[in-house]
């Protein structure tokens, strides 16, 4: 399967358990790959045949600068579902969201989250019934 792939996006988010960093806020880095068919893009050159990154873009920047979540692992859930639900192209999406201020007594370089999600198809029944 051929990929789009966002990488080290940088948006501003109020993502976790903590008060401070509610009211403060602090600085969250996305990675999506998303799974898409590219041949007819590519055949064509015609953007309607593929997934417009710009739109994606925007579709994460809404999510990691919207509403708080507790955990990182919503943040990405949300993402995943949102990617897959508003591009019918995307087959699949791989979504990494990177804490690096994370709240650690210690020295660390970043936390993430990994996650991948597949397109559900709705089956109902066998060949040929209703």
């Amino acid at each position: 399967m051929d990929t789009i792939t966002l990488t080290g996006m940088e948006f501003r988010g109020y993502h976790g358990c903590l008060p401070e960093e509610r009211r403060e806020g602090q600085i969250f880095y996305v990675d999506a790959v998303l799974f898409v068919n590219l041949q007819p893009a590519g055949e064509s050159d015609d953007l309607t045949k593929t997934v417009n990154y710009a739109d994606a873009f925007e579709v994460i920047r809404g999510i990691v600068e919207g509403k708080p979540q507790n955990l990182i692992e919503a943040v990405a859930e949300r993402i995943a579902t949102a990617v897959l639900d508003g591009f019918a192209q995307v087959a699949g999406i791989a979504v990494t969201v990177h804490k690096p201020s994370a709240p650690i007594a210690g020295t660390f370089r970043d936390v993430s989250v990994h996650i991948e999600r597949k397109r559900v198809e709705c089956v109902t029944g066998k060949a040929g019934e209703s």
